[in-house]
């Protein structure tokens, strides 16, 4: 399968906007927003991130020819820590892995950018597929602040390697 995974275009928030709203109503259990609260928003925040091409905030596609079939999002935060959310491949496109694509090429494209960064990531405990993955690419559980209540998630944080 011949997928291209690049930083998404200004014109291709649309895109963006229907597979994350694909992504809340197939796994609302995975995420920290449901759908009928994202369908709220004329616009949501990424789909203007996009749009403006915001250096600190991007989206990963993964494109099978012109079709958007899997996003990740990166945020970088005004401490340098970076964040990765919204990991999702198209449920007819899934097994084939396209979001260990998506999730390398976030990361490379975060280390392209802001060169000394730690990155990390939230993952509920029941996604075990999500969990594995991210065990897999170099993500390690750390201790949650204590200000951190909730118990349904694991964070990680990526494991520096030269990347």
């Amino acid at each position: 399968m011949n997928i291209q995974y690049r930083k998404l275009l200004p014109e291709e928030s649309k895109m963006y906007r229907t597979v994350r709203l694909e992504s809340l109503q197939q796994f609302p259990e995975s995420f920290g927003v449901t759908y009928e609260e994202a369908l709220k928003y004329e616009k949501l925040k990424m789909e203007l991130d996009i749009e403006n091409q915001t250096r600190e905030r991007f989206v990963i596609g993964a494109f099978k020819g012109h079709q958007l079939i899997g996003i990740c999002t990166f945020v970088k935060d005004e401490n340098d820590i970076g964040h990765i959310y919204q990991m999702y491949v198209k449920r007819k496109f899934q097994g084939n892995n396209i979001g260990n694509g998506l999730i390398h090429k976030t990361i490379e494209e975060a280390y392209h950018q802001f060169k000394d960064l730690d990155i990390y990531l939230e993952v509920k405990k029941i996604n075990l597929s999500a969990y594995s993955l991210y065990k897999k690419i170099g993500f390690a559980e750390i201790n949650k602040p204590l200000s951190y209540s909730d118990d349904s998630v694991i964070i990680l944080k990526l494991e520096k390697k030269d990347h």
